[in-house]
C-alpha cells in the first residue's frame, strides 16, 4: 500500500512538473502564413451569371441532322395536340410544361432556342452536350443530369415543338 502511494505520488508530481512553468518554447515547424500577392489584383464583384435555362441564344441551331426549320405563323392544333400525347408519355419524367424539374420547363422555349436547336436536342442530345457550349452548360446547371434520348422520330419531336409552341 505504502509503495502504491509512493509511486502515485511520484508520477503526480512529475506530472505537475512537466506541464508547469510559464516560458514558452519555441518550435520550429510549419506554419502558415499568408504571403503578399506578386501581382496587383483587381477585386469586382461577382457577376452574376445568367443560368443556362434562362440564357437567350437565337443564332444557335445546335449540332444535329436539323439545319433549318419554318415554323408557320399559325400553329397547327392537331400536331400540338400529337405532340402533347408524345411529351406526356416520353418527357414528364424529367420535364414540366411550365416549371423547373430535373430538367428545365419548356414553356416559352422558343423565346430562348431557336427552333432548330430544340428539335436537335430533342433528337440527338448526346451529340448536343458533346458539342454544343449551350447544352453543356445546361448539363451542369441540371447537375450533370444528362438528357435521355427517347429515340423520337423527327415527326414525333416536330410535334413537340409544335406542342411546346402552345405553352406561355
Amino acid at each position: 500500500m505504502k509503495s502504491t502511494l509512493k509511486l502515485m505520488s511520484v508520477l503526480f508530481v512529475t506530472l505537475l512538473l512537466s506541464c508547469g512553468g510559464k516560458e514558452e518554447k519555441k518550435k520550429e515547424g510549419f506554419s502558415y502564413q499568408k504571403k503578399a500577392p506578386t501581382e496587383k489584383t483587381t477585386t469586382k464583384k461577382a457577376e452574376k451569371k445568367v443560368p443556362a435555362s434562362k440564357t437567350i441564344d437565337l443564332t444557335n441551331k445546335g449540332v444535329g441532322p436539323i439545319k433549318s426549320i419554318t415554323l408557320g405563323a399559325e400553329i397547327d392544333q392537331k400536331m400540338a395536340a400529337h405532340g402533347a400525347d408524345v411529351f406526356k408519355k416520353m418527357c414528364t419524367a424529367c420535364h414540366r410544361p411550365d416549371k423547373k424539374f430535373i430538367g428545365p420547363a419548356p414553356k416559352n422555349i422558343l423565346e430562348r432556342r431557336t427552333p432548330e436547336w430544340v428539335m436537335n436536342m430533342i433528337l440527338d442530345p448526346e451529340g448536343m452536350v458533346k458539342n454544343d457550349p449551350l447544352a453543356k452548360d445546361l448539363l451542369i446547371e441540371f447537375n450533370g443530369s444528362p438528357m435521355a434520348n427517347q429515340n423520337l422520330t423527327e415527326e414525333e419531336a416536330r410535334a413537340v415543338l409544335e406542342y411546346f409552341r402552345t405553352l406561355k
